[in-house]
């Protein structure tokens, strides 16, 4: 275990969980309930990351993303713990940083106290020191004061942290926090799409039991949790 990291963030959604199929469900319960036709798994799953009114603009339009994504969560409320599955390695990757005293945090544009629900009912909030999500602030990934924010919260040093996600945003948001960065291929985007990301992140990894190897030197349980 490489003794220079002292913090390490988390994303959630294709990093730490698959939930794409609950959001999916959302999204279409959500499109459905405004008139609007209907929209592809696909689609959606590829154009989720910025946070749910974001997403909600580019499937509906701005002018009725605020109503979308009322729609959404008042869906997601009911479901969000279904269809929801820890991604392999993770939960091996936790429990190990979490016993050599590496402190932990989940940093996601999911909402917030959503994502502390998810957290607590998988039990990974047992590692996690902090579980930071949108409208716990004003601010979203990449805005650097959200990088700055959690930074904080962890009472943490940038030259001691280490981010993990699986997208474009989270590479913007490690980098606007000063912190290297590192990505998996088991979101919504592919090794290849991730390598050709600018910025550059520090390492792209096949998914969460290769990055634990490889970053932390750690051999982690491949099965799922």
């Amino acid at each position: 275990m490489r003794s220079d990291v002292k913090t390490v963030f988390f994303d959630l959604d294709g990093t730490l969980i698959d939930h794409f199929t609950c959001i999916y469900r959302c999204y279409e319960y959500a499109v459905g309930k405004m008139g609007l036709p209907p929209v592809s798994y696909d689609k959606v799953r590829a154009t989720v990351g910025g946070s749910v009114r974001i997403t909600m603009g580019k499937l509906v339009g701005v002018d009725r993303a605020e109503e979308g994504e009322t729609l959404f969560r008042e869906r997601f409320e009911e479901i969000m713990l279904e269809d929801l599955h820890p991604l392999p390695g993770v939960e091996s990757l936790l429990h190990q940083l979490h016993e050599q005293g590496v402190q932990c945090a989940v940093f996601t544009n999911k909402h917030g106290p959503s994502s502390r629900k998810i957290m607590a009912h998988l039990g990974y909030d047992a590692y996690l020191k902090k579980t930071i999500g949108t409208y716990d602030t004003p601010w979203r990934k990449p805005e650097p004061e959200f990088s700055q924010y959690a930074l904080e919260q962890m009472d943490a040093d940038p030259a001691t942290s280490i981010m993990i996600g699986d997208s474009p945003f989270d590479v913007l948001a490690g980098k606007a926090g000063g912190m290297r960065t590192y990505v998996v291929a088991t979101g919504s985007h592919s090794v290849e799409e991730l390598e050709a990301n600018d910025p550059p992140t520090d390492g792209v990894f096949r998914d969460m039991v290769h990055l634990a190897e490889e970053v932390f030197g750690l051999a982690v349980e491949e099965v799922a949790g």
